[in-house]
Formats: C-alpha cells, structure tokens, sequence
C-alpha cells in the first residue's frame, strides 16, 4: 500500500498489515465472476428480481475507500470514522486494527475502545493486541491497567514484545504515569536474558526521569551478566549522576571484559571530556587499538585545547596507519592539514577522498575555500561548478554550493553574479530569510534598489521584527531618500532592541543626516565610529563631517580609510561627490 505521508506513518504502530483494502476488494469483487451471459439465461424468475443494493454507510467497502481516500489526504478523522464503520461490517480483524489504531491517532477514545473490543471479537497477535490495550489504556489514564497489560504483554515472550512495550510508553504525554509502569513492569523476573534489553530498559528509565529505576536496573544488569555493555552502561550512568568515581570504576570494567573493542574508549573518552578532563580523555584514547572514530575525538580534543604537539603526533600516526583505516582517513587528514596550516596538503587528501566516502561532499566544498583563501577565485568557482553538476539531485548540498558560490562573487564585487548565485540557492531553499536577506545585500550592492526592498521585505514577512531586515531596510530606504518616515521608523525599532550596536547607529547617523539633522547625525556617527571603526561608518562621518563644515576634519578621517582600504567603493564615490 502506497506512503500516506508522515502523519499516518507515524500513527502506524501496531503493525497492521497493508493488504487490508486490497484483499477485502478482491473478496467482495470475486462473486461476481461465477456467472457469466450463460448462467443468466438460466436463471428463475424471482431470481432475476433485482433487490435494492446497500447504502453506503452499510457497504464496507465504501468505507473502506472512503478511510484510504481520506488517509491519502491526511484526513486522519475522516479517515478514523470510515475505517470504525468498516470494522462493525466485517469479519476481518485487520480492518479493527485499524480503526484502532486511527481513533487513537485522532485521540477519539470511545471509538478506539468500540473498534478494540470489535478486534479481541475477531482476534488477533496478542502481543499486539496487549499493546494496543496499554496504549488505549494509558491514553484514558488508567495506570493500573497500563501495568496489567504491560505484563500481559511481555509474558505472550513474542520477539517484539519489550519494543512493544517502549512504543506504549515513549507516546505516552504523562512520563510520570509511563515511568510508574516500567518500573512495575521491567523487573527481573520477567526480563529476558539478553543484555540489550536490560540496557533499554534501563535506558528508557532514565529517559522517564526515573533515575532509580535507571540505576537499579543498571547494577542488575551487571550482576547478571558482568559483561562489558553492562559495565560500560553502569558506568555511564554514574558519571551523568555526578559520581565520577564510581563510573570511572565500571568503565575501566568494561575495558578489561572487551579490551580490544574501540566502542568503549571512545564512550569513556566522551564521558571525560564533558567532565572537563581532555587531558585524560586524549590519554585514554592514544592508548591502544585505533580507529578512524578514535581519531576524529583525538583531533577535536586536540584542537580544543589547542593541542599543537598532539596534533602533529596525530597526522603522523594517521600517514603511517594501514589499510584499511589508511584509505578510509583522506577527509580528517585533510582536515588536520588545514588546521597545521598545510594548504597545500590538504588539497591532495580532500583531493583523495572518493565519491563513496561519507564526506565527499565536505571535502569537495573545503577543497573550494581552500582555493579561495589561496587567491585562487577562479578556479574556487570552478570548483562550485562541478559540485553544481555533481549534486544537481541533491537540494540541500546544492543550496550550500550556490550559498558560497555567491559570498565568493561578493567577496570580488561581482555582485550580479552573486545575486544569481543566491536566487539560484533560494530556488533549491525555498523562501529562506537568510538567503533573501543576504541577496537583498547582493542587489543593493548591484544598484538594484527595488529588488533589494523586496527581499527585505519579503524577511520580515516570513520574519516579523527581525532586527537585522528592519535595519538593512531602513537603511536601505534612507541611503536612497526613499520614504524617510517609514526608514526612521524601521531603524528606531532595531536601535530599541540593540541600542549599542554600531551597525544600527550607523544607519541611524546616516538617517539624521538624510533628514538634514546633522548635529544628531555626527554625534550618532561617531558613536557607531568609535565602537567599531569600520571604512563604511567612517565614509558617512566624514561626509556629514564635511557637510558641517569640519572639512579638516574630514580629509583626516577620508586619509586614514584610504589608507585601511584603498579599494573601498563607498569612499571613491563620496570622494567623487565631495571633491575634498
């Protein structure tokens, strides 16, 4: 039976088969068949009476069209009253599954509990019918009763039994009433012997809040099976409970059972990292057999303590290591080269990363910044553009190319190319405000105000208030004498919620100034100016400084961002305007 989309997937739980409709059609369909013209021709008088057919409420299978055409419409309530109509026409248990399990989607009690005592009429798994009779249960709030079929449940030892039980439990809104029932429920005499499931349980406790459970379960499973899970789990849980010391104990355990399984360092090492203790952690983790997992957690510890030494010992250990982990290491290598300042050798790693690995595409885009910071545009775009190719069936990679395809264009103030690089990530995104945002700067930097005003505009429609769009809007609107009121307006809202903000004081100066306050303007300027001295801020002191007769004043200010920024195309147009 085809997908219904993602509500009823994730309504589905107690595994009612997918043949339903298909096989109720085929039974109902199949009579006609017996006769054909002969047959007919044959037949009595008050057999050929021809008697009134039944109405629709009463034909099972216009109900049952009617739920599937529903459920293809995400119409769960529609759906949920046809399906508990079919199920009192039938005799086919999978049809009350069902209905069951919909009323319950839509959280219509009563008929969830009509359409499960219509299936314990027509039987079924009981397993599942144990779970679904906890499930309605826990939805009424009848926590003994939850407990009673919880045991029900797991005595009927189907393989699934304890999933069963954690599906009624983790939908359950009221976790105190669901921890009330595994603690009743999940007791050793009624836990199979399988370590796993000890471990899940216990884990689910803790989930719940449980956390006496968590443990009590935790130091069972150890004594039961005294093998490596079980302590790494015991220990694991004392360390999240603050008691290191008990959980160092029992994850040392867990090394000494399974010594040569990488799985539990590595849980050891996280668990003394988020402690604060990298130190022990990177110890801990040179020690013994290596894997690409080991190696990555080395690398970030390294990195985080800023570690030059270990990261070096690192890169050597990973050129050196054997096949497989050798081959399997092109990306962290690249990745260690990068961070030792190695350029050049991280390129021939990403470069060595093959299309089946995991990070090919993390490889493919470092390889693209890589060439950018070497001064290497072209051939970074060049880059972007077998990547377009590569990942032209996969939209969010796609958006990522297009997104640094366009700040590179900016970087070189290309900015029409840059504007078709961001429409050409909004196309694989959506309307995303940060795409519009950062295009609206890309149109602006084009001369295209009125697409610029658009794009804000379209931010804070998708994002009412935000203070960056009101701010670029404003600004907008100001540096191109277009609606003052409503520019003034936008930033005033911007500077009420960042009053310190240099950019937002920037933008009010350079509305004072276009409002021809200039007094309000230069103190607001300066302001912006001193708290970051940036070419643009200081472009729009100097020229209200200029406007106000500090020519001096001005010259000085347009020499030093001469001097930051020679390139700077806001100080060659004022110049220009100005000619100080």
């Amino acid at each position: 039976m085809r997908s219904r989309g993602s509500k009823f997937k994730q309504m589905r739980r107690f595994g009612c088969s997918g043949v339903v409709l298909a096989g109720l059609l085929s039974a109902c369909a199949s009579p006609s068949l017996r006769h054909g013209a002969a047959g007919n021709a044959l037949l009595q008088p008050l057999q050929r009476i021809q008697v009134a057919t039944t109405d629709a409420d009463h034909d099972v299978v216009a109900q049952l069209l009617l739920g599937e055409s529903a459920l293809g419409h995400n119409d769960l309530k529609t759906a949920a009253r046809a399906y508990g109509k079919a199920s009192r026409l039938t005799t086919n248990h999978q049809v009350a599954e069902r209905a069951t399990e919909l009323a319950l989607a839509v959280h219509d009690l009563p008929a969830a509990s009509e359409a499960l005592a219509r299936w314990h009429q027509l039987g079924g798994e009981p397993d599942v019918l144990a779970q679904a009779d906890a499930t309605l249960a826990m939805a009424q709030g009848h926590t003994r009763q939850v407990i009673e079929d919880g045991r029900r449940l797991v005595a009927t030892h189907a393989p699934h039994a304890w999933e069963r039980l954690v599906r009624v439990l983790v939908g359950s809104p009221d976790q105190a009433a669901a921890g009330q029932v595994l603690a009743a429920v999940a007791t050793p005499e009624r836990l199979p012997n399988d370590t796993q499931v000890w471990i899940s349980m216990s884990g689910l406790a803790a989930r719940l809040g449980r956390m006496d459970v968590a443990q009590r379960l935790a130091t069972q499973t150890v004594q039961r099976f005294h093998n490596a899970p079980a302590y790494a789990w015991a220990g694991q849980l004392q360390f999240e409970s603050g008691n290191q010391t008990r959980g160092r104990h029992l994850l040392e355990q867990a090394l000494q059972k399974d010594p040569t399984n990488p799985r539990w360092r590595l849980l050891y090492a996280s668990l003394l990292s988020r402690a604060g203790q990298s130190a022990a952690a990177a110890r801990l983790l040179a020690e013994g057999p290596q894997s690409l997992q080991i190696y990555e957690l080395r690398l970030a510890l390294a990195v985080h303590d800023h570690q030059q030494a270990s990261l070096q010992r690192i890169y050597r250990q990973l050129q050196q290591a054997k096949p497989p982990l050798r081959d399997q290491a092109g990306f962290l290598l690249g990745q260690l080269a990068e961070v030792l300042g190695r350029p050049g050798e991280a390129l021939d790693w990403y470069g060595q990363v093959g299309d089946d690995d995991p990070h090919a595409f993390d490889a493919d885009l470092r390889t693209a910044l890589i060439m950018a910071s070497q001064s290497r545009l072209d051939d970074a775009h060049a880059q972007l553009a077998q990547m377009q190719s590569d990942y032209l069936d996969q939209p969010a990679q796609l958006r990522q190319v297009n997104e640094l395809d366009a700040v590179l264009y900016m970087r070189q103030r290309r900015y029409t190319q840059a504007v078709a690089a961001y429409t050409a990530a909004l196309g694989e995104a959506g309307r995303d405000p940060g795409l519009l945002y950062d295009r609206g700067i890309a149109h602006a930097s084009a001369g295209d105000i009125d697409a610029s005003i658009a794009d804000f505009r379209q931010v804070l429609q998708l994002k009412p208030g935000d203070i960056d769009a009101s701010n670029a809007l404003g600004f907008t609107l100001a540096d191109n004498h277009r609606d003052l009121p409503e520019a003034e307006q936008l930033i005033d809202v911007a500077r009420q919620s960042r009053p310190n903000d240099p950019v937002i004081n920037d933008s009010w100066g350079w509305l004072q100034y276009r409002l021809g306050h200039l007094p309000q303007a230069e103190q607001a300027l300066t302001a912006a100016w001193q708290a970051q001295p940036d070419p643009e801020i200081g472009v729009h002191l100097g020229e209200v400084l200029w406007q106000a007769g500090q020519k001096d004043q001005a010259r000085q200010l347009f020499h030093r961002i001469q001097q930051q920024d020679p390139h700077n195309l806001s100080l060659q147009q004022t110049l220009g305007r100005l000619h100080p």
